[in-house]
């Protein structure tokens, strides 16, 4: 028979008590999270180690955490925040062990990326030359790379950035090379060694990545456009068409003076305006409101996981009616519902989003349907 751990409780209690009513107290339940802390016995949570401190919170939330992180530590557990079922008591498990920090492979990052680049390259010199008339020449690939990469760089980094100023454990971004058209990479995934400290954490997070990129995406496709012409649209032969978020109708419109497409004109985008309206078409499709995608956090930041489960099934209903007029969006349904029905809950989810963050979650959403491309492309003609 296994020995039975010693377990701190009565120094759990009296560190929880400058910020916390303590009424009961229950040792040896299972850890909040599936995926255990980091923990010198491997077999502690699956005995149950992890100790319940049931009460109220005498102060502040954020200050309580910041609290019992301090006390915690020392003994070796990770505090986690809950409300109790009857809505009235707080909860404070005091789990055992401590998550691990994200693993900063640096080297594998750097080979992804250099093949990222390698790619994109090859896909933009495809763009900008007629590979039958004029061959194959990749350093014409270069402005399209480095525009649509930019974009790319700047929306991973804002994860990255405002996710270590908040000490969340993430990991540097990956770059996917996927060396076909459209867009010669598959974007790039940054990974998490355990849960982010609360909703508003999550949220900023969350939100960074997008808005970032879209700093960089609109003076791109701004300038592309500039180096765009508009042309008829061909009546003989198939052609592939770029689809139109009411961003992208708009830029154009500033550009151009009129609606495009519209009487048989429609613009003919240079590589550069391509990666312009690329970022924004990645803008869109991580912004919507489900899953493990950025926008699936912004609504749980801002409404919690019973309501975010409920916008789950919305948008994969929206999903399967545009995939009568874009078959893409089968994969992306598949996705989301096999990814975006389990995430790891903040370490805090007690305290909630302020007024200011609310509106500010509020605009994201807004946001996401200005980008959001409901046809990405179509063939047209035949």
């Amino acid at each position: 028979m296994e020995p039975i751990p010693y377990v701190p409780t009565a120094q759990l209690r009296s560190a929880a008590q400058p910020v916390m009513t303590v009424e009961d107290v229950t040792q040896g339940i299972p850890s909040p999270y599936a995926r255990p802390a980091r923990n010198d016995d491997p077999l502690a949570v699956a005995r149950g180690d992890s100790v319940r401190l049931r009460g109220r919170l005498s102060v502040a939330s954020t200050q309580a955490f910041d609290w019992l992180s301090d006390q915690f530590a020392p003994l070796g557990f990770t505090p986690v925040l809950r409300k109790d079922a009857d809505g009235e008591h707080d909860v404070v498990v005091a789990m055992s062990g401590q998550f691990a920090g994200a693993s900063q492979r640096i080297g594998v990052a750097a080979v992804l990326f250099a093949l990222t680049v390698l790619s994109v390259v090859y896909v933009g010199a495809q763009l900008s030359a007629d590979v039958y008339a004029t061959g194959l020449n990749l350093l014409d690939g270069i402005p399209y790379a480095v525009s649509l990469l930019a974009i790319l760089m700047a929306h991973e980094m804002g994860h990255y950035v405002v996710g270590r100023r908040l000490r969340a454990p993430l990991s540097l971004p990956y770059f996917l090379p996927l060396p076909v058209p459209p867009l010669g990479t598959l974007g790039a995934v940054i990974t998490m060694s355990g849960p982010v400290r609360n909703r508003r954490h999550l949220l900023a997070i969350a939100a960074a990545g997008p808005l970032a990129g879209l700093v960089v995406a609109i003076p791109v496709l701004l300038i592309g456009l500039s180096m765009s012409e508009v042309q008829p649209l061909p009546t003989t032969g198939q052609f592939m068409a770029e689809g139109n978020s009411l961003l992208y109708l708009a830029l154009k419109f500033i550009t151009f003076g009129q609606l495009l497409p519209s009487g048989g004109l429609d613009v003919v985008v240079s590589p550069i305006a391509f990666a312009g309206w690329a970022g924004i078409l990645i803008t869109g499709l991580n912004l919507i409101p489900a899953g493990q995608l950025d926008g699936g956090h912004i609504v749980y930041a801002l409404v919690g996981a019973r309501y975010a489960r409920y916008v789950l099934y919305a948008v994969l209903a929206a999903l399967a009616v545009l995939a009568i007029f874009w078959q893409g969006w089968l994969l992306w349904m598949v996705l989301i519902f096999l990814f975006g029905r389990t995430r790891l809950a903040p370490l805090d989810e007690i305290t909630e989003l302020t007024t200011a963050q609310k509106i500010f979650a509020a605009a994201m959403l807004v946001l996401f349907f200005l980008v959001f491309t409901p046809v990405p492309l179509s063939v047209v003609g035949g």
